[in-house]
């Protein structure tokens, strides 16, 4: 029998984000390493961008049921999805996508393994049910600490669907074969959640250091109209503007180095851009640019165009996920700005390599000050090197060859 994987995601090629593009080299690692890969995924539309899915185009299947594409040899299947402004229209959405991934999970043949990433938590269930009809494997990769993630950001306050939720998390946790965590704080938060602990691997997330390296500045392919050479510092944040990012730090720090040579850089789309927007206008912060999206394929030069890269996390998500742009502007050979609470997965993970300004203060006004601090007082030079430091130690433990091969292993180890 071949050994078939069936990768179930919400996300995947063509579609834009850090977990799709995790999940692509993932699939591909498992196809040359002999296995055959099936993904069952959405159409396009966390981040659609339309060139990617011109080179990996979507054919209607059974009057439009699913859609089918080709992603470097790998069949994927597709469930309509769309981020609906309504809340109604979403949840509707959400509950067809389980439906037909259902049905198209389980018109698979000799599926030997299912692999899928969080969120959303259902998506385990979803899978653990898949396998027991399929006698398959089962891993479930933690990329996000649900429910706990809800009930920090303060949107979730039912009794009721916190604890079906919690009981939910325990039920994929211990049905499943294998639970893999991207980093030891996640591990210790989940790890009393088990009854077989053995089952809980830690393998953290990766970066491709064939795409994301270190550029010169003159082979920079950016906009030069939207980013201006100057002799000014230039931060940069390029990502969702979300709400898992402390905007508000921004803002302050903008405003208080605005008479300074420091420019800052907000590149990207989603749900705080208007924030950003309305307070660059009223605090007349004219060195604060909000740039669109630009393509991954931009960002080696993006990173390489700034001086210093910023990540300031929220502090009601910053225990329960880890922001994958870490690995990549290390890649890079950029140093990091965090902001970011003791004992957090990202601030965990950069301690001790000199190649970050960790800043855990809580409150706002002395956060800024010691922000601020670092930026006058830390030379270009000084800059540098610490970039360096983080791309050696990047480079020989978190590239995408290292990594994906402890996820081929783990699935042999299983099937075996």
């Amino acid at each position: 029998m071949s050994k078939k994987v069936l990768i179930h995601s919400i996300v995947f090629s063509p579609d834009g984000v850090s977990t799709a593009y995790l999940y692509n080299d993932i699939a591909v690692k498992l196809k040359e390493s002999g296995f055959v890969v099936t993904v069952l995924t959405t159409t396009p539309h966390y981040n659609v961008v339309n060139s990617e899915i011109i080179k990996q185009p979507l054919k209607r299947k059974a009057f439009g049921l699913f859609y089918e594409s080709n992603f470097k040899g790998i069949k994927v299947k597709h469930v309509y999805q769309k981020k609906y402004k309504s809340t109604g229209l979403r949840l509707l959405g959400f509950i067809n996508w389980h439906i037909i991934s259902m049905i198209l999970g389980l018109s698979e043949k000799n599926i030997r393994l299912i692999l899928s990433p969080s969120p959303p938590l259902t998506i385990g269930f979803l899978n653990i049910l898949i396998a027991k009809f399929k006698s398959a494997k089962v891993i479930y990769n933690v990329q996000e600490i649900y429910p706990d993630l809800l009930i920090k950001e303060g949107g979730l306050r039912s009794k009721f669907i916190i604890t079906l939720l919690k009981w939910l998390e325990r039920f994929v946790y211990n049905h499943s074969d294998a639970i893999t965590t991207i980093d030891q704080v996640f591990y210790d938060t989940i790890v009393s959640r088990f009854k077989e602990k053995n089952k809980l691997h830690i393998i953290p997330n990766f970066v491709d250091t064939e795409i994301y390296h270190p550029l010169p500045k003159s082979k920079l392919n950016i906009d030069p109209f939207l980013f201006q050479e100057t002799d000014a510092l230039k931060l940069m944040y390029a990502g969702n503007i979300g709400h898992a990012q402390d905007w508000m730090t921004l803002i302050e720090l903008a405003n208080e180095l605005k008479e300074e040579s420091v420019e800052f850089f907000v590149v990207g789309e989603g749900a705080k851009r208007g924030f950003l927007e309305d307070e660059k206008k009223l605090k007349n912060l004219s060195k604060l640019h909000l740039i669109p999206y630009q393509p991954r394929d931009l960002m080696p030069s993006l990173i390489a165009f700034s001086d210093l890269q910023f990540i300031f996390m929220a502090p009601e998500t910053e225990g329960h996920g880890f922001p994958s742009k870490t690995y990549t502007i290390m890649a890079c050979a950029k140093p990091i700005m965090v902001c970011s609470g003791e004992n957090t997965p990202i601030v965990n993970f950069l301690k001790g390599k000199n190649c970050a300004c960790l800043i855990t203060e809580k409150n706002l006004e002395k956060k800024v000050a010691e922000m601020a601090g670092i930026i006058r007082r830390t030379t270009k030079e000084e800059l540098t090197q610490m970039g360096l430091n983080g791309y050696g130690y990047l480079s020989s433990n978190y590239s995408k060859e290292v990594i994906t091969n402890r996820y081929v292993d783990l699935v042999d180890s299983l099937l075996q």
